[in-house]
């Protein structure tokens, strides 16, 4: 049984933001750790390209919508390869073999007699794809996300019976484990005890979309067709029989990890719609919160936007990774300082971590041959073990359940624990009576080893950083013995080789 993970299909308009950073990282941590676990995991992500708002904006920039989304889902792709995101399916709608599969999908809906004609009349605001709940009949009413202009909407579309599912959608959304945090289950709670409406899946006025079969002039809502995106993505290798081939290739997807801002779509909407086609809903929807910078919210009008080509360049993958993760609690709004940013990679990774391996290896070294020393004897209870072990236990239960922050902070934990063993014992002190070298040697492994198993459990978190750790310790990671089983206590070999040190991480400075 495969585990799915899924980021959002992102919209096309633009090129990645932090906001896409960060939910593509958190969603590469969770499908790493999985692997590690052995599981089989299929990561999702790709760009969602269909609609009016790309329509438009191809129009003017006077090319061919197809062009444009040529353009920027390349761009997409570029960017998660330069993270190193590990995806295993980048989907793009605009592809033949996703038009299959939402037109096989219709199919389905249409026989479970959900779908009619209807008259939509609305406010629509184009930046969100939606038509907005109207307080007032004024043509300047705006749409609260994207501060622009609502738009008036008289036409014939076709509509899905969403109503009709009211009773099921109430049971699945008070499902503890179906919506998380439960700020965002409640808020789903809210909006289907107020009734469930019928919507309607297209539109007649947007050419840049999928025809619908036996409806000239109308194309699928954009919502309708990108959210099959995460089932057309399992057969994208395929070429017949697709949504067969997706649902038998591991659907339901384990969780889709959103921001906020659609998690209506996602709840309520697409369990109806895969109910209606008789197919399972997902297990579970997570709604991340908004990224701002120092305390505002990013725009290009206020000057205040991160560009993550800029951040890696600048401060590489590792140190955005840790912060995102470690910083932000998944669920919360989060904030991005630069001087907590600084003060937090150079506090937690060049100091707590770097400077622990970095100095333990040069005493091993310069007291034991270049080696690892042979700890043949126990001296004391080993407390250090003990905590690892501990430490470990803590790891897995908040990595299972998806709580990154406190994973990440565990591992954090083990080494600040680490730096205070070391500094009790003193082997810099121990090491001048020639009597204390069993204890000296024993000490000096016990660091190694629990920073052995820190690079470990980083891991899932920052790869790179993990690989750098391995080699200072001479490469002990082993490729043939399973994860879990490497991260027990006492997997560092006696007398292996230590290489010449060198800073696993740079500090950064603050400008």
């Amino acid at each position: 049984m495969s585990f799915i993970i899924t980021t959002p299909l992102y919209y096309v308009n633009d090129k990645p933001h932090l906001g896409s950073l960060y939910t593509t990282i958190i969603c590469d941590a969770i499908a790493r750790f999985k692997r590690l676990l052995g599981e089989d995991v299929i990561f999702i992500t790709g760009v969602d390209e269909h609609g009016l708002k790309i329509q438009r904006t191809a129009n003017e920039k006077g090319i061919e919508p197809m062009s444009h989304c040529d353009k920027i889902s390349e761009i997409f792709n570029i960017n998660w390869n330069n993270w190193d995101i590990s995806f295993d399916k980048f989907i793009r709608t605009s592809s033949k073999n996703h038009e299959l599969v939402v037109k096989e999908f219709f199919e389905r809906v249409k026989g479970s007699n959900d779908i009619y004609m209807g008259v939509q009349k609305g406010w629509y605001c184009v930046g969100c794809e939606e038509f907005k709940d109207n307080p007032e009949n004024s043509t300047t009413f705006k749409c609260p996300i994207h501060q622009k202009n609502l738009e008036w909407r008289n036409e014939e579309n076709l509509f899905f019976r969403l109503s009709k599912y009211q009773e099921q959608i109430e049971k699945i959304i008070r499902e503890p484990s179906f919506i998380e945090p439960i700020e965002r289950r409640n808020e789903i709670i809210n909006f289907v005890s107020r009734g469930l409406k019928d919507f309607s899946i297209s539109r007649t006025n947007v050419s840049w979309g999928i025809p619908v079969p036996g409806n000239e002039n109308h194309t699928f809502y954009v919502w309708f067709d990108a959210l099959l995106g995460y089932v057309s993505a399992i057969s994208s290798n395929e070429t017949d029989q697709l949504l067969e081939k997706s649902i038998n290739g591991g659907w339901p997807a384990d969780i889709h990890l959103i921001g906020k801002d659609i998690l209506r779509f996602h709840a309520v909407y697409w369990p109806a719609m895969l109910i209606s086609a008789g197919m399972k809903v997902p297990k579970k929807v997570l709604g991340h919160g908004f990224l701002t910078r120092e305390g505002q919210k990013m725009g290009k009008s206020l000057g205040n936007v991160l560009d993550p080509d800029i951040l890696l360049s600048k401060y590489g993958n590792d140190s955005v990774r840790w912060y995102l993760i470690k910083d932000i609690s998944l669920g919360n709004d989060g904030d991005f300082q630069d001087r907590r940013f600084v003060d937090t990679i150079n506090n937690d990774l060049a100091n707590t971590i770097g400077n622990l391996l970095n100095r333990t290896s040069s005493m091993s070294r310069k007291w034991f041959d270049n080696k690892v020393p042979n700890n043949e004897k126990t001296f004391n209870e080993n407390i250090l073990a003990s905590f690892s072990m501990q430490i470990v236990e803590s790891y897995m239960h908040n990595f299972n359940n998806y709580k990154l922050d406190l994973a990440a902070n565990d591992v954090l934990n083990l080494a600040i624990k680490t730096n205070l063993y070391l500094n009790d014992n003193q082997p810099w002190v121990l090491i001048k009576d020639e009597a204390n070298i069993p204890q000296v040697k024993e000490v000096i492994y016990n660091v190694l080893e629990s920073t052995r198993i820190i690079g470990l459990l980083l891991l899932p978190i920052l790869p790179e950083l993990s690989s750098r750790i391995d080699s200072q310790l001479g490469n002990n990671y082993k490729k043939d013995l399973q994860w879990k089983d490497q991260i027990k206590w006492g997997s560092l070999e006696f007398n292996s080789e230590l290489p010449k040190p060198s800073p696993i991480m740079n500090k950064l400075e603050y400008e």
